[in-house]
């Protein structure tokens, strides 16, 4: 495998997610089990990245309170370079929290990302050195439109390619000026039709909206469908990957996995639909698993999956 150098920019917080063990009513409690991980988009992704064996920078920014002692402490465990991380003193650590239902499907979720303000412009360009030595930027939608403009300068200037997760379908249309420089996209059917304002929620509609996608300008356009699997288009063609069946403990952070195993697919040369199809298993792997990053995660588990 290539020895690639991958940076990894936006969130990390702390995750809480409460599962309903019934039906959930509005105005009540709900019997339950809650569970505390740590999180963030751009955090799941790098600690994912590191696990796969790949050297991985995040650029990010915590609270100078427990909440962030734990978030750096469990991402230096998982293997990520976090000597760039912003420590704010006085900020809280950012946070999520979710309840989800009876299924483990996320029912509602808050979020708490001021302290991700602290990544700004100023902050990526006394940083430019490692867009110079990386193989791929990687940044979650979390971050402010000028800070984003920042991190696409620099990666157009030192020719790195850029992958961008949505996050959210609200914060998605941050994404939409920089389409035509977007090495990969990787947006859920929410976050798909907030970029192209196309429904994309079955496999039919997400095939063309990922091709779409590839018209405005995107190299690969993955379009995540849970349970339907996976469409995608690069300017060479399009298709489906399915998903793999499974009993499914928590829907949170398969997302990132399958963004991670993706990136690395590519980095190391792997035809698109097979580095996707490694992208599925993996997030497969975590959709089994009670952290939002599964802490085992290997590629010789991910190959397990596949039933390699």
């Amino acid at each position: 495998m290539t020895d690639s150098h991958v940076v990894v920019i936006g969130a990390a917080s702390i995750d809480t997610k409460g599962r309903s063990l019934m039906p959930l009513q509005p105005g009540t409690s709900t019997p339950g089990q809650i569970r505390v991980s740590v999180g963030g988009v751009a955090r799941n992704i790098a600690e994912n990245l590191a696990r796969l064996g790949v050297q991985t920078t995040l650029l990010s920014a915590v609270g100078d309170d427990p909440s962030g002692r734990r978030i750096l402490t469990r991402t230096q465990e998982g293997g990520v370079n976090t000597e760039h991380v912003i420590v704010q003193p006085l900020a809280r650590s950012a946070a999520y929290i979710a309840v989800l239902d009876e299924e483990g499907n996320p029912f509602v979720s808050v979020d708490d990302m001021e302290v991700i303000k602290a990544i700004t412009p100023r902050y990526i360009y006394a940083r430019r050195s490692l867009f110079a030595q990386a193989d791929m930027i990687v940044f979650d939608a979390n971050l402010s439109p000028r800070t984003i403009d920042s991190i696409m300068s620099l990666a157009a200037k030192h020719n790195v390619p850029v992958c961008a997760d949505p996050t959210s379908a609200t914060l998605a249309t941050k994404l939409k000026p920089y389409l035509p420089r977007l090495h990969v996209v990787t947006p859920n059917a929410a976050e798909t039709e907030a970029l192209c304002g196309r429904k994309a929620e079955k496999r039919g509609q997400a095939e063309q909206a990922a091709k779409d996608l590839v018209r405005q300008g995107v190299d690969i356009a993955v379009v995540t469908l849970a349970e339907l699997g996976v469409c995608y288009a690069t300017s060479e063609g399009s298709g489906h990957i399915s998903a793999v069946k499974t009993d499914v403990v928590d829907f949170t952070g398969g997302g990132d996995a399958l963004t991670a195993s993706l990136i690395f697919g590519l980095l190391n040369d792997f035809p698109v639909d097979e580095a996707i199809r490694l992208g599925v298993a993996a997030a497969t792997l975590t959709l089994r698993c009670r952290d939002t990053v599964c802490p085992d995660i290997s590629l010789d588990r991910i190959y397990d999956c596949l039933g390699v």
